[in-house]
């Protein structure tokens, strides 16, 4: 058996070491480090209860608009505040609008650049895969990009500004759209539709979210070979067996996501073969093998600490341990999409399991039902009606707020004592999923995830290491906040 340290890995939002376990090139164990610890929770102990909607988005640049609305949910509850119907539609579009531009960017940047690597150069889809796909020179990166820019301006209307948006408040949204911004917001959503319809899918995002098994889904990719990404990556990870790589054995948590009058367009809940009721009081944080202080027990994140401890035994990562009543859970678009019932997510996940291939079809699977949705929300904005009431001072408080970031479940727990933050705390979607182990020795999701890959040589990674990894489509600045 050999140690063999992977990383710092390149493409990853943030600072990503995994040490590998290699027993005859393949990986028996592994640890993952978040190596850099920020300590947003710290900077707002003592602040007005509102700084949390200035300091958060701040944790990070990829994803801050979900930062904003878990803290605004949080503060939400601590003043017992109903965002009007209009508050809530522009929320839900400001926040699908990131997580849509999180789910093309992780694909097309960050996921499919691997398949250009040299190890594949001997497969018949390498030259045109490397051509389309190759980091910094593909085609597809330059076209993505563009429509991705032009989409992203759906945040000037909807935000004023991206990232770090001040415009999601406990009370709604600050940015009241105007009758004419509505009018452009259609204009936006029907170019960015084009685009995928034309690039991603090569067909249509309604027929595409209508695909229901796993045989459905291999009769389109081969009706399309060629001539939509999409069906390029579904040849790719047939060819490559995917959907036996990266696999998950644990439960599949979702919080629900983009609220409607009545519970969530995307249900909240926890899979296992069948729903559970996700029970937020369940949730706590083992330190065992994290560089923090506190005892043995796990804390519960209402009453948890962040107090660095860099030089303690045994432990090996600033990323917490979130368990879920002791249970390791995976978070993210899978998740979500298995929860809602989706039927194809729930095949592909009865045939083999989380794994790296319904991980990235779950993400396309989402953006195609997510752009409608958002098209629908924006048809029901009505501009003369208010979109924000405005808050009462909160003196003393305990609350969460719980929202499903692109790459999962995030929760920022809130303290408020004589009108001041008294604790502030925040698990991220890759603080669940990149966890190191718990007091019980039980791995976290990628660590038992990359059991079993193939790792390479002494002096080369396998690919297969970093499509596992890459699957669950790591945001480490968020990991340590």
């Amino acid at each position: 058996m050999t140690r063999r340290l992977v990383g710092p890995f390149n493409r990853v939002e943030g600072d990503l070491e995994i040490n590998l376990d290699v027993e005859d090139e393949v990986v028996r164990a592994a640890y993952v480090n978040a190596p850099l610890f920020r300590g947003f929770e710290q900077i707002l102990l003592g602040k007005a209860p509102a700084d949390a909607l200035v300091y958060v988005p701040r944790i990070c640049g990829i994803c801050s608009v979900a930062q904003s609305a878990a803290a605004a949910e949080a503060l939400a509850s601590a003043g017992n505040i109903e965002m009007p119907p209009n508050g809530r539609l522009a929320a839900n579009l400001t926040q699908a609008a990131e997580n849509a531009a999180d789910h093309l960017t992780h694909f097309y940047l960050f996921f499919m650049p691997d398949f250009a690597h040299e190890q594949y150069r001997d497969r018949p889809w390498y030259e045109a895969m490397a051509g389309r796909f190759r980091a910094l020179s593909g085609a597809a990166a330059t076209e993505m990009l563009a429509s991705r820019t032009a989409f992203m301006r759906v945040m000037s209307l909807l935000a004023g500004k991206w990232p770090h948006t001040l415009s999601l408040q406990p009370g709604g949204s600050t940015r009241a759209l105007q009758a004419s911004e509505r009018i452009r917001l259609h204009r936006q959503l029907r170019e960015f539709r084009e685009f995928l319809e034309r690039v991603v899918y090569g067909d249509t995002l309604e027929r595409v979210a209508e695909i229901s098994d796993a045989d459905q889904l291999a009769a389109w990719a081969d009706s399309r070979r060629g001539r939509a990404d999409l069906a390029r990556f579904l040849t790719i990870s047939s060819d490559l067996r995917l959907d036996e790589l990266g696999r998950g054995n644990t439960p599949l948590m979702s919080a629900g996501a983009y609220a409607q009058p009545q519970g969530y367009w995307l249900a909240r809940g926890v899979w296992t073969g069948r729903i559970e009721v996700l029970d937020p009081t369940a949730i706590a944080e083992d330190l065992s093998f994290a560089r923090y202080a506190g005892g043995p027990a796990p804390q519960e994140p209402s009453t948890a600490s962040t107090l660095p401890l860099p030089d303690k035994p045994d432990a090996y990562s600033w990323c917490k341990a979130p368990r879920l009543a002791g249970r390791v859970v995976e978070t993210g678009a899978l998740a979500r999409q298995v929860v809602a019932g989706h039927p194809l997510a729930r095949d592909l996940v009865a045939l083999r399991g989380s794994n790296v291939s319904a991980r990235v079809v779950a993400r396309l699977l989402e953006l195609a039902r997510l752009l409608p949705k958002m098209e629908s929300w924006a048809r029901a904005l009505r501009p003369a009606e208010p979109y924000c009431v405005d808050p009462s001072p909160i003196d003393d408080a305990d609350s969460y707020g719980l929202i499903e970031a692109a790459r999962g479940t995030l929760g920022h727990w809130l303290s408020v004592r004589r009108g001041r933050i008294h604790n502030y705390q925040i698990i991220a979607p890759t603080t669940w999923n990149f966890s190191p182990r718990d007091a019980h020795g039980t791995p976290g999701a990628v660590e038992q995830a990359l059991v079993g890959t193939r790792a390479g040589g002494e002096r080369s990674v396998h690919p297969s290491v970093y499509h596992v990894v890459r699957s669950f489509d790591p945001c480490m600045v968020c990991t340590v906040h």
